[in-house]
């Protein structure tokens, strides 16, 4: 089995050859077919995330320490599987859903894996997708690709499920009502763009720094695309969302990008952050119950809800999002472009 391994953080990823695992259990052997690269990877490679103010969280200080195969937005088909997992059939494509808990403790029974504090997460804890075999702990991890391309739903793994997972903390009684404003317009934004208009959303205004990007949102479908470095952006999203908006997603979580989102909030309104790019962000106490504003932190969707976003896909309602498909050996190359920004839409690794 081939393998590119994040061997030192800050350092290139490394091509390794080792026997192929063989699946035990309830496990299912998987040849990779797509792999999405995601910004978090990014943070991953560097091992440590911003906390502002000079400050730093480690990946170290999580227990997160290299070797790392990473690339957790995995499509595969089925090589073998272990004597207990069921309803398995060689040959088969999914969709793997990365985000797995232990399986056992309050957290994971009740719905919500992805905040296990004993997590296996595929491509961070566990071996992922930068590799052409990946073993899947389970078949309840995996949604079948049927007429999907693999490559066009490898993104649903991760990026699609956040933004899917960002609206529903929205709510539709607010999204079918008003735009929102979603703050990036890279592969979260672009995708968040298409789902919410799959999901009768009644617009979105995007703000991002970079004009490619918000003409790639405006061609996805935004109502509006806004320069935040451009003289007081905030008459121009208001303007665009006929006054205050009740909802701001903001998938890029630096200082700026809150207190933009923050800012533009109408009494009641509520801020959903997903984005890890770092940074703080000061807030004077009295205006948040003036106001009424809520401030949501949201890391990823549950395996419930990975379940929905793909139905929906797979119901032939999401718009195909841009993607820029490379050969798994290209991948320092690919995460590199990701990082200067030169990626549009959402890079696949292919075998």
């Amino acid at each position: 089995m081939k393998s590119y391994v994040l061997t030192a953080f800050g350092k290139p990823l490394t091509l390794a050859e080792t026997p192929t695992p063989q699946p035990q259990g309830t496990e299912v052997l998987l040849k990779m077919l797509a792999s999405g690269v995601c910004h978090s990877d990014l943070h991953l490679h560097d091992g440590y995330y911003e906390l502002g103010g000079g400050k730093r969280l480690t990946l170290s200080d999580r227990g997160i320490n290299p070797p790392i195969t990473m690339g957790h937005e995995i499509a595969g088909a089925v090589v073998a599987a272990g004597p207990e997992a069921k309803g398995i059939r060689a040959g088969d494509g999914y969709v793997a859903y990365p985000w797995i808990g232990c399986g056992t403790c309050v957290v994971c029974r009740s719905g919500n894996e992805q905040l296990c504090n004993d997590a296996h997460t595929l491509g961070i804890r566990r071996p992922g997708g930068y590799a052409d075999h990946v073993i899947v702990p389970h078949p309840r991890y995996l949604y079948p690709l049927g007429r999907l391309s693999p490559q066009a739903a490898a993104p649903y793994a991760c990026s699609g499920l956040t933004t899917y997972a960002a609206l529903k903390r929205v709510g539709a009684a607010t999204y079918t009502a008003q735009p929102i404003l979603i703050l990036g317009a890279g592969g979260l934004g672009l995708m968040c763009v298409k789902l919410l208009k799959a999901l009768g959303g009644k617009g979105a205004i995007v703000a991002d720094i970079d004009a490619g990007k918000r003409e790639a949102a405006l061609a996805a479908g935004a109502i509006a695309a806004v320069d935040p470095r451009a003289e007081k952006p905030g008459r121009a999203i208001r303007a665009a969302a006929d006054g205050a908006v009740a909802a701001a997603i903001d998938l890029v979580g630096s200082s700026e990008t809150a207190q933009l989102g923050t800012d533009m909030l109408a009494r009641g309104g509520k801020y959903v952050i997903v984005g890890l790019m770092g940074g703080d962000l000061t807030l004077s106490l009295p205006l948040l119950p003036i106001r009424s504003i809520t401030i949501e932190g949201m890391l990823v969707g549950t395996l419930a809800e990975f379940r929905e976003v793909m139905d929906l896909v797979a119901s032939g309602k999401v718009e195909p999002m841009p993607l820029v498909e490379r050969p798994l050996a290209r991948v320092n190359e690919t995460l590199e472009d990701l990082r200067a920004g030169r990626i549009y839409g959402r890079a696949m690794l292919t075998p």
